[in-house]
This record gives C-alpha cells, structure tokens and sequence, in this order.
C-alpha cells in the first residue's frame, strides 16, 4: 500500500515545491500588490461612507418626528454615493487581479467599452432608466423618506433610490419597485409641508357662525397641543356645499410634511366631541317624500259581466 502511495506523493510534494518557488520568485510580490489594492478599495468604500454619515449628520436638525428636505437628499445621495461606490471598487479590484496574473487588460477595457456600446443599443430601456435616475437626484424631485405618488398607481413612502430605480412601500407593507425610466408623472406628499383637509356636515338649522367659530376654537387648541406637526392654525373656509341633508364646511390645516393625515384623524376626533359638547348635530342623510294626493282605489269587477 506504501510502495503504491509513494509515487502520488512525491508528485504532490513537486507541485508543492514548484508553488513555493513560485511564491518566492512573483507569488509573494503580486499576493502584496493585490493586498494593497484590496486595502485602497477598502479605504474608498470607508471614506465614502464617512462622507456620507458626515452629510446626515451635518443636516440633522435633532427632531426624530420630522424629516427635512435636507436630510431625505442627504440620505438619497449617500444611499447612491455608497452603491456606486461599492460597484466600482469591485470591478477595479476585479480588473487589478487579472493584470497581475498577467492579463492584459488594455484589449479587455476596449472590449468593455465596445460591449457597453453595443449593450446601449440593445438595452435602451436601461440606459433610459440610468439617465432618468441621474436628474432625479440632481433636481431633488424627491428622496427617501418622501412620501410620492407615482402615475397615480403607486403610493408609498421611498425606501431606497438608486440611477436604476426606486423602491417605495406602500400603506399595505407591498414594496414596489419602479424603473425610473417608466416615472412619467411624481406627485410629492410631503414636500416641506402639506394641508390636511377636513369636511364636516351640519344641519340647516345649526347656527353657521357659531359651528365656524367652534371649528376655529377646536384648530386653535389642536395647533397649541401638537406644535411639531401643525404649522399654523386651522383655517376655517366656511360653507363648502349645500347638500341634501347636511351643510359642508370645509377646513385645511397647515402640517409638517407627511403628518397630514394623523392630524386629519385627530381633527375629526376633536369635531366629534366638541360638537357632541355643544350640541350641534352631524346629519344623517335624509329623505323627503311628497304625496301629492292619493290614489283612486280600482273599481272592484262583478260577476255579471256580459258577453
């Protein structure tokens, strides 16, 4: 069993003798090149995500209810900033590990490049969708953390943004994710502010002035209580419609971007009691009905009809 082994091991010993001066005569200098760039890839991804953090925190305005304009750019552009980043360091280390093996490079670059034009023609789409993202993020149409509507077929709040697509998630937890070059129409949510508009109906026989004075009270105290998400006072407008069974008064409450509905929700709360309080009635839809007179009851038919 010896004897047969011998020969398998002294082949194995060989190879381990030609890897070792291998080593000692190129192995050891490109494992040191290759090292050095590993590390200057390394040292750029980190150098980029310090930049990235300083910008967050830089723009930090200390309030963890809102989020600035300032601060959703900053998020998108390190989101975008570190995944660029991320790409280039590996196909850089990528292309640094096949020179020092002794692969000429130079045809490799001029082939990429070739590819990639040829690549350009045939996916039109995806340079489409890079171009898009690309003035997205340079005209701050919008950001992570911003709450869009898209085409008006996606609603969401934007998680991740890169030059390829948006990924937003919707009230129902669903995240969609759209190719910027298919974005045609963004409608913004919360853009540095937004207005929660409130509806309420009373009877024709309430008093209008004191149900607006009672809304204007209501607003009042709502922007008193909750300073971080109501910028201004509730603005009664006064009657909206003349319904059937109700009379519509329209109010709007200027918030902080994104808190429209919460403070929506708590206006309507407040209406509710208050108007319960003050005895002012919320309708229920009504109908009247009008009998101009009534029917002339059918003639009976007897059994002594003839023929």
């Amino acid at each position: 069993m010896l004897l047969t082994l011998q020969p398998l091991i002294k082949t194995e010993v060989r190879r381990f003798d030609h890897f070792l001066a291998w080593m000692d005569r190129t192995g050891w200098s490109r494992l040191e090149h290759l090292l050095m760039v590993g590390v200057a890839c390394l040292a750029i991804l980190w150098s980029v995500k310090l930049v990235s953090r300083a910008v967050r925190k830089a723009v930090d305005d200390g309030n963890d209810q809102t989020t600035s304009d300032a601060e959703r750019r900053a998020e998108t552009l390190g989101s975008v900033l570190n995944n660029t980043a991320r790409v280039l360091a590996i196909i850089f280390f990528l292309l640094m590990t096949l020179q020092e093996f002794g692969v000429n490079i130079g045809p490799l670059v001029a082939g990429a490049g070739i590819a990639g034009v040829a690549l350009g023609f045939g996916a039109q789409s995806l340079v489409k969708d890079v171009i898009s993202g690309f003035f997205l993020l340079m005209e701050n149409q919008f950001g992570v953390g911003d709450i869009i509507s898209v085409d008006e077929k996606h609603v969401g709040t934007v998680e991740r943004m890169t030059l390829r697509v948006t990924q937003i998630r919707d009230a129902e937890g669903k995240a969609h994710f759209i190719p910027n070059g298919s974005v045609v129409r963004v409608v913004v949510l919360s853009k540095e502010f937004a207005r929660a508009k409130v509806e309420v109906g009373v009877s024709y026989d309430t008093d209008i002035d004191a149900a607006i004075a009672l809304l204007t009270r209501i607003g009042q105290e709502l922007a008193e209580a909750w300073p971080d998400r109501v910028l201004e006072p509730t603005q009664v407008l006064g009657v909206e419609d003349l319904g059937e069974s109700a009379v519509t008064l329209r109010t709007y409450t200027k918030t902080a971007p994104a808190k429209q509905w919460e403070v929506a929700r708590e206006l309507r709360r407040r209406i509710l009691l208050a108007f319960r309080e003050a005895g002012i009635d919320i309708p229920y839809p009504q109908r009247v009905i009008h009998h101009r007179g009534e029917a002339v009851p059918p003639v009976p038919e007897t059994g002594d009809r003839k023929a």
